[in-house]
């Protein structure tokens, strides 16, 4: 069989939509034979972890949970396998959710001097995104640019302005501040004056 023949050179998961046989066809047809498919076991093994991860992790996590399950081998060896049974991390682009008006937008007046003169005059803030078992978890943090400490943070499985007026409410709870402070994300800018208006 030509895709039996090139296995070591191509995809065989590409060969079999070129030749528009499915990879149960090609692999009952080399169990029919008794030729046991070079890698397949552990490509089986590779696959299990990456059903259960949701295809999120990279050889190298991949290779970790072999190692817990006492199945040893080399990194190069595990991305060879992965590459060729088609097996790679699906790479989950960040969505950027544009929420409208809520936040009056001023010009950039940080100019990327990230230092500041006093606590409470100037903090950054950012949402991170972090893989789970369970999901994304999504984390909202607070900086201030005067000694870099976390003045609030918070998290929650969807990305929404609540989450971030949250984080705020927090930081305003904990911190003594003014209407001038000012608070700047990578999208909008504004000072605490406008966040009295719409909490």
């Amino acid at each position: 069989m030509v895709i039996y023949r090139h296995k070591d050179q191509y995809s065989i998961s590409g060969m079999c939509r070129i030749f528009g046989v499915s990879r149960s066809g090609y692999y009952d047809y080399i169990h029919r034979l008794n030729i046991p498919a070079k890698d397949e076991s552990l490509a089986q093994r590779i696959r299990e972890c990456q059903e259960k991860s949701g295809k999120t992790y990279g050889y190298r996590r991949v290779q970790i949970w072999l190692d817990r399950n006492g199945i040893h081998h080399n990194p190069k060896t595990i991305l060879r396998i992965m590459q060729k049974y088609n097996l790679l991390s699906v790479v989950r682009r960040r969505k950027y959710h544009k929420y409208g008006n809520q936040i009056h937008k001023y010009k950039n007046e940080l100019a990327r001097n990230f230092t500041a003169d006093c606590p409470n005059q100037k903090w950054v803030t950012d949402i991170s995104y972090i893989h789970t078992a369970q999901g994304v978890l999504y984390l909202s943090v607070i900086r201030d640019l005067y000694d870099n400490s976390i003045v609030a943070y918070r998290t929650g499985t969807k990305q929404t302005v609540n989450l971030v007026l949250d984080t705020i409410r927090m930081a305003v709870r904990k911190e003594k501040v003014t209407a001038e402070l000012q608070l700047h994300s990578d999208h909008e800018k504004f000072r605490f004056a406008e966040f009295y208006e719409f909490q």
